[in-house]
């Protein structure tokens, strides 16, 4: 492992860069967002991550490119939710909408940091109130290099009971070019959720039989894209919720470029894919321009706006003297 200076935040602060190899991997995370930065196949020399070269990149956009999102990922509808029958507003960072945990979420914080072997260990103690959540929040995200993968186990406990949904947020890109829609996808469910014209996932998901949003079998991510459905016209694209069957650890997806293929596996209830619609050329590492839909983003999660749905369980709730375990793994192999 090497550590290295980043950069320094607009404020001043010192943002590190941890490496770490082996036989066929190479990770490279930084302590801003606890972001990952790179993710190499070391026999394709293929960085399959998008990302920055600086920090001013990751603090300039909004796109949350890499970074560890929370307290809670994805949309609270009118920043407000209910617990223990109490009301709480939260940052409305999007619209009358709070998005990735308000606009000083976990991607744009400063972790502490400790190297141990194979891990980088992140951590901080987030105050109660921040963005409007209740509780102080000890949160410490692990990310390992195994020999075909990177783990990333966020745990995390709080002295009131609040929420805790969190995500990766990475933006694949398996061919180093500039689109994802010939990449083949499959995703192992069989429903999804609608959203409204806000991009909020509604509640009771409907069949994916039949529909643009079926990928139970393998089928290219730009094959339906541009379909005539109402769903994918008012999102640009693929930006959406799927449940996945079961509990525990499980393969999510599998994205099969032409030299590599990345498998998401997660313990959390469902996830969401998002094509990259709303890039816009921003430049990213060695000068690299990302256009809209030059990446997909797997992100494990709980079901969007689920504290304010009656019907939809789990909750992301993290009650007092309890130890959140939320854990995300991205595989990556030659093919």
């Amino acid at each position: 492992m090497t550590k290295a200076l980043f950069g320094r935040t607009s404020d001043g602060r010192s943002v590190d860069i941890y490496t770490i190899e082996n036989e066929h991997l190479i990770m490279k995370v930084i302590s801003y967002g606890a972001v990952l930065q790179s993710f190499i196949q070391k026999d394709t020399g293929i960085d399959v991550s998008e990302g920055f070269d600086s920090v001013a990149g990751y603090e300039e956009h909004d796109a949350h490119i890499g970074a560890m999102i929370g307290r809670c990922a994805n949309r609270i509808e009118h920043a407000c939710f209910q617990l223990n029958g109490i009301e709480y507003h939260v940052d409305d960072n999007k619209g009358d909408l709070s998005l990735h945990g308000g606009s000083v979420g976990l991607d744009r914080r400063v972790f502490s940091a400790e190297e141990k072997g194979n891990q980088v260990i992140f951590t901080d103690l987030i105050p109660d109130g921040d963005e409007g959540y209740p509780g102080n929040l000890s949160i410490k995200i692990t990310y390992t290099l195994m020999e075909d993968r990177i783990d990333i186990l966020t745990e995390a406990t709080t002295d009131k009971d609040t929420l805790l949904g969190i995500t990766n947020h990475s933006y694949f890109n398996l061919d180093d070019n500039d689109s994802v829609l010939e990449d083949d996808l499959i995703i192992y469910a069989d429903t999804y959720a609608h959203a409204n014209e806000r991009g909020t996932s509604l509640p009771h998901p409907v069949t994916v039989k039949g529909t643009p949003f079926d990928f139970t079998t393998f089928k290219k991510i730009g094959r339906d894209i541009e379909a005539d459905d109402e769903q994918l016209i008012m999102a640009r694209g693929y930006d959406h919720h799927f449940p996945i069957p079961g509990t525990g650890l499980r393969d999510f997806c599998e994205c099969r470029g032409q030299n590599v293929k990345l498998i998401t596996r997660s313990d959390l209830p469902g996830m969401h894919l998002y094509t990259s619609n709303y890039l816009d050329g921003l430049i990213g590492k060695n000068g690299r321009s990302y256009p809209a839909r030059s990446a997909v983003c797997f992100e494990p999660e709980f079901f969007p706006n689920g504290i304010n749905y009656e019907s939809v369980e789990p909750k992301p709730i993290l009650r007092v003297n309890e130890t959140a375990h939320q854990e995300i793994q991205y595989i990556l192999q030659k093919i």
